[in-house]
């Protein structure tokens, strides 16, 4: 799987920020049978290595993705766990190349069209657009479709089930990235049946 594959896997990847490693599998199976297989597990919390791992492990099917790759070590950390994408909210120069070196497919974070033509200089054509809302949203993707348009685009940050289809029509975007689908309350209890509905809806949100 390359990057701009990583963007055609579904509709939306779920944004992830796991509190407890115990709930990692359930969550991940739930996702899975909802529809969405590609899961980015963010690295903000000390749970998040040991949740990629043990979704690695026990629920194949899922394409476990590593996110807020932002520090030194970190993307090497990932790839060890076994996630197989990772994403970063922004790029420096280090990180591409340290984001490079795993070998596995990665989105870049990119706010603005200089961003966005300093990764195509390197041949990188598949991005994380972010934040989405605060930057333009579907308005700037939009705008930056005909002078670039090798560039294609997960917009994370502010994408709803309301807005996301705006997003999904754009010809330069090949999926979103979304919270809405882990509900903290929803994670708490161990409601895995609510998780796999709103997957599902999510799914189907491709125009």
């Amino acid at each position: 799987m390359n990057a701009e594959e990583l963007l055609d896997l579904s509709p939306v990847i779920p944004v992830v920020v796991l509190s407890a490693a115990e709930t990692a599998v359930p969550l991940a199976r739930a996702l899975v049978a909802g529809g969405l297989p590609a899961i980015e597990v963010t690295l903000r919390t000390p749970e998040a290595l040991d949740g990629i791992k043990q979704i690695a492990a026990e629920v194949p099917e899922a394409v476990i993705g590593a996110g807020t790759i932002v520090e030194p070590g970190q993307a090497a950390a990932a790839a060890g766990a076994g996630a197989r994408f990772l994403v970063s909210p922004g790029c420096t120069d280090r990180l591409r190349g340290e984001l490079l070196d795993t070998g596995l497919p990665f989105l870049p974070g990119v706010a603005t069209a200089s961003e966005v033509m300093a990764l195509l200089d390197y041949g990188i054509t598949a991005m994380k657009f972010f934040p989405a809302e605060a930057s333009g949203g579907a308005a700037f993707l939009k705008a930056l479709s005909a002078p670039l348009p090798k560039a294609r685009f997960c917009p994370t940050g502010g994408v709803t089930p309301g807005n996301a289809p705006g997003y999904l029509g754009l010809p330069n975007v090949g999926c979103v990235g979304g919270t809405w689908l882990t509900p903290a309350d929803a994670l708490r209890a161990g409601d895995w049946s609510r998780v796999t509905d709103l997957a599902r809806e999510a799914s189907a949100l491709r125009p």
